[in-house]
């Protein structure tokens, strides 16, 4: 059953029961669909697009926020058997006229947000024939998209969609250079769906509360366990401590996946106490899993603090995956916050050396992973895909170790290693130790070039609101808890650049600091 089948069943079973709600609190706006309403506008969404040619096969540019119509719009396009090529809404002009020319896309869909980007670059989209837009104000050569819908049938097509067949096209979001298109297929995604709701216990009754980008193979992939089941999602548009805690309240939100920026964010309200818990109603929040970065386990432990009785989840995923997933701690597991986990429902994980020999417990090595969720390729770049697909192992180029227990806790990415007079130093360990400094915000660990030594260790520190820490209050601290060697030898206060997903900006980082 593909997600678009799950979506139909869906408006079948539960016709009148509300499927998504939309929220923007700043402007008391509150929307909400029916599955069948749901179900129906994706239906006419296809309609529009295969009466302008668009078939099986065929790319469609997908660049809105996050918001109710991004989904209907977002299933309109695979019912057509087409490809749904979600884009991420920062990307530059530069970045979308990238992916289009990769694409080949023949149609676009987008929100009002992006007209000034398309208008720089729309000379050059050579291959992009339509272009259905959702907003205001309509700009010349475009339709609007919700009259169309309004004049459509909602009569499903009649497309046979196979597990094998493709369906979306994703583009990396390109902190490591030039965003990367990953082909994904119907079982990719059905996969993503059974597994989300094996690991979180997803019921008919839970609400999923939707903050990260939809565009991302991770927020939405994790909805996906409430599409099976039928359950309910709350959109939330705006993102703050205050907003959130609404959320939940109002709606009776019982699922929240986090990115560590936002937990850290409503910890930090809460230690202020601009956020008070007993100000809402949160008895139905039932789980709060955060994914997409390493998870420093002072996060955790300060947030069960708070919430002791609530359920927690790590989960490790990367786009060629779909999402998260792969790896995942399991809310049984709290004992071992710090790991992100072992292998997920239907996944293989190995750990290997150079040599791609299985490595011993407590050795560092590459994570490889294999299960239904691998994605088909990167799109016409068979070196890329072949290097990075073996023997249907899919390496991450995350390095990690496994305890004796069989739990695997992330060390860093592989391009992210400092190699300084010739140690390998792993990033997140250094960041996982200052990060538990009461008085650090945020952390991040580069490596920058070094004539004697190769490479040193720096640290990039955001402070806590109020704090006055000096770099020598930071290193008394290393060296309360690391070796000698993995001491960063420099630090800079300075805010973290962090993608919308939530990792952080290394590169930028590296330029910033090293000139590399």
């Amino acid at each position: 059953m593909t997600i678009a089948d799950m979506l139909e069943r869906n408006a079948g079973e539960y016709p009148d029961e509300t499927a998504l709600i939309e929220l923007k609190p700043s402007q008391g706006i509150r929307r909400q669909v029916t599955w069948k309403e749901f179900n129906d506008r994706a239906n006419r969404i296809a309609g529009v697009l295969t009466e302008r040619g668009i078939g099986k096969g065929d790319r469609v540019i997908h660049l809105m926020m996050n918001s109710i119509a991004w989904l209907e719009a977002y299933f309109g396009i695979i019912r057509t058997g087409a490809w749904a090529v979600p884009l991420n809404f920062r990307f530059s002009a530069k970045d979308i006229r990238y992916c289009v020319d990769i694409s080949e896309a023949k149609a676009m869909v987008l929100g009002e947000e992006f007209i000034d980007r398309i208008a720089e670059i729309r000379t050059h989209l050579s291959t992009v024939r339509d272009y259905l837009f959702v907003g205001q104000d309509l700009p010349h050569g475009m339709e609007d998209l919700e009259t169309l819908i309004d004049e459509a049938s909602s009569q499903p097509l009649d497309v046979p969609l196979g597990d094998d067949d493709t369906c979306g096209l994703y583009f990396t979001s390109g902190t490591t250079g030039d965003p990367k298109p990953i082909v994904l297929t119907h079982r990719n995604m059905e996969f993503a769906a059974i597994t989300e709701q094996r690991h979180h216990y997803q019921r008919h009754e839970d609400n999923f509360v939707l903050i990260p980008p939809l565009y991302h193979t991770g927020a939405k992939m994790h909805w996906f366990g409430n599409l099976l089941v039928g359950g309910r999602a709350t959109i939330l548009t705006e993102i703050n401590p205050q907003s959130i805690f609404e959320a939940v309240d109002s709606e009776r939100g019982t699922i929240v996946w986090l990115l560590v920026p936002w937990a850290q964010d409503i910890l930090g309200a809460l230690d202020r106490g601009e956020l008070r818990i007993e100000d809402y109603d949160l008895s139905c929040w039932r789980l709060m899993h955060i994914g997409a970065q390493p998870v420093p386990p002072s996060l955790v432990l300060r947030w069960k603090e708070y919430f002791p009785a609530m359920q927690y989840d790590t989960n490790y995923g990367l786009s060629e995956a779909t999402g998260p997933g792969c790896v995942h701690l399991g809310i049984e597991n709290e004992h071992k916050v710090g790991a992100i986990g072992k292998a997920g429902e239907g996944w293989q994980v190995r750990i290997v050396g150079e040599q791609g020999n299985d490595v011993a417990p407590g050795e560092n090595g590459e994570l490889l992973i294999r299960g239904d969720g691998v994605m088909k390729e990167y799109y016409q770049n068979p070196a890329r895909t072949a290097e990075t697909l073996r023997n249907g192992w899919l390496y991450t180029g995350d390095i990690a170790r496994m305890d004796d227990d069989g739990f695997i806790y992330l060390t860093d990415r592989k391009k992210d290693v400092v190699i300084t007079g010739g140690e390998n130093i792993y990033p997140v360990e250094v960041e996982d130790v200052i990060q538990s400094h009461p008085g650090v915000y945020d952390v991040a660990v580069i490596g920058i070039p070094d004539e004697r030594l190769g490479e040193i260790v720096v640290a990039v520190i955001d402070l806590n609101s109020g704090e006055t820490l000096t770099a020598d209050d930071v290193l008394a601290f290393c060296e309360e808890h690391l070796p000698r060697y993995k001491r960063p030898r420099r630090f800079f206060f300075d805010k973290v650049p962090r993608n919308p997903t939530g990792k952080i900006e290394k590169p930028a980082l590296r330029k910033k600091y090293g000139g590399v």
